[in-house]
């Protein structure tokens, strides 16, 4: 199909790369509260997670210190602001505590270090896209992990209220290939890819196709979504509550949890602190905290019976060096920590294989080496939460390291 005369190429491009994305399909059904959901949390820019688990054996603690003069996060001492202790060997630090540690004694929460893909290049966006595709070095389908695992899954449902969505401002890749996932945009509620003209337009193309009725649906149900989140941000304001930040999208996320989304991906940037990075306060500490509230808060929102069948994995495409640089922060690494949260999940625990930190144990002498590798630990993950057996598990992980059951759920 060539774009009508009215459009220009821009408006042209923006339309087609919506339309079958952004298809949600249907009414705003209620989904089954029994309906297993999974969200995948992305922090874009590679956090330091050593900012978040501090090393509690005295060695490492002392390595730890001596390798970050200036951002260190102080070691457990009992006062108020004070890292907790979460076991013997780690602590964690105070900036997540408001949203973080209920969750943790609740036993909702587990964190599985050392965790990543073994990609070096240290490239964000190569990095970023390997991690998507989930294809390591092997061969496969142009698609992404989560689109895969959809089509295993047998999402989206028409009719049955279970959807397949990304909040990002655009599709991402780990999404691609699914024809019928869902994107929208939280940053942008209330205001429409399309304005009426040229969705008429686009509606005119469809007319009379076997596509005219799943058209006209998916503006319908996009519009409805889209009215729900400004009418949440209109009654924060009034009510001096931030409508901005992960806090209120997490809010909205949650809801949308429990009334109609089954397999979920949102990405957070601002993660590549190379400078000034800071320590129990400072840049990274405020966007832990603002992180971690509004993960408790995607809790509450989404309501004890959704949470019970609901897990979060946050991941970042690697970490970040384990000691500090000139400017106060830290440059591009391996090893990260995942996080993994919710109702089912056997949390109070840090899970996965483990290394006790010195300077022979990093990876190049430089930062966490990876001994989780990610698609094994989500395969794992998905055999208990979904009961996929291993033939499903290789075609959404072509050529990936065998499951492996980390005792996460």
């Amino acid at each position: 199909a060539m774009p009508h005369p009215a459009m220009n190429r821009r408006d042209w491009l923006r339309a087609t790369t919506a339309l079958p994305l952004g298809l949600l399909g249907g009414r705003l059904w209620a989904a089954p509260a029994d309906t297993p959901r999974f969200l995948l949390v992305f922090l874009r820019g590679a956090y330091d997670a050593a900012s978040l688990l501090l090393p509690q054996d005295a060695a490492a603690r002392t390595f730890y210190d001596e390798s970050r003069p200036r951002i260190a996060v102080p070691r457990p001492d009992g006062g108020d602001g004070s890292a907790r202790a979460l076991d013997t060997d780690w602590a964690l630090a105070p900036a997540v505590h408001e949203g973080l540690w209920p969750l943790w004694q609740a036993g909702q929460l587990a964190f599985v270090p050392f965790a990543g893909n073994r990609d070096l290049s240290r490239s964000h966006f190569e990095t970023q896209d390997q991690v998507e595709r989930g294809l390591g070095e092997a061969r496969g389908p142009a698609s992404g992990f989560l689109a895969r695992l959809a089509a295993e899954l047998g999402l989206p449902k028409a009719g049955g209220g279970l959807e397949v969505i990304a909040f990002t401002e655009q599709m991402p890749l780990v999404l691609q290939g699914l024809p019928g996932a869902a994107q929208v945009s939280l940053k942008s509620a209330g205001r429409p890819a399309l304005d009426e003209q040229q969705r008429a337009l686009v509606e005119r193309m469809y007319a009379g196709t076997a596509l005219q009725d799943t058209v006209r649906e998916g503006f319908q149900t996009r519009q409805e979504v889209l009215r729900e989140m400004t009418g949440e941000m209109a009654q924060a304001n009034r009510n001096a509550i931030a409508a901005r930040g992960f806090e209120a999208e997490a809010r909205r996320i949650g809801r949308l949890l429990r009334e109609r989304v089954a397999l979920g991906f949102i990405d957070i940037g601002g993660w590549d602190t190379h400078a000034n990075q800071g320590a129990a306060q400072g840049t990274l500490a405020t966007r832990l905290g603002e992180l971690s509230r509004g993960l408790a808060a995607l809790a509450a929102e989404a309501g004890p019976a959704t949470w019970q069948r609901t897990t979060v994995v946050v991941l970042s495409e690697f970490g970040r060096t384990w000691r500090e640089n000139g400017t106060r922060g830290t440059d591009h690494g391996h090893g990260s920590a995942y996080w993994v949260l919710g109702g089912a999940v056997r949390g109070g625990a840090l899970r996965g294989e483990q290394v006790a930190l010195r300077p022979d144990t990093l990876n190049q002498g430089r930062d966490w080496p990876v001994l989780n590798e990610y698609r094994a630990l989500l395969a794992g993950l998905w055999a208990r939460q979904y009961g996929l057996r291993p033939e499903a598990l290789a075609r959404v992980f072509p050529g990936a390291p065998a499951a492996r059951d980390l005792g996460l759920v």
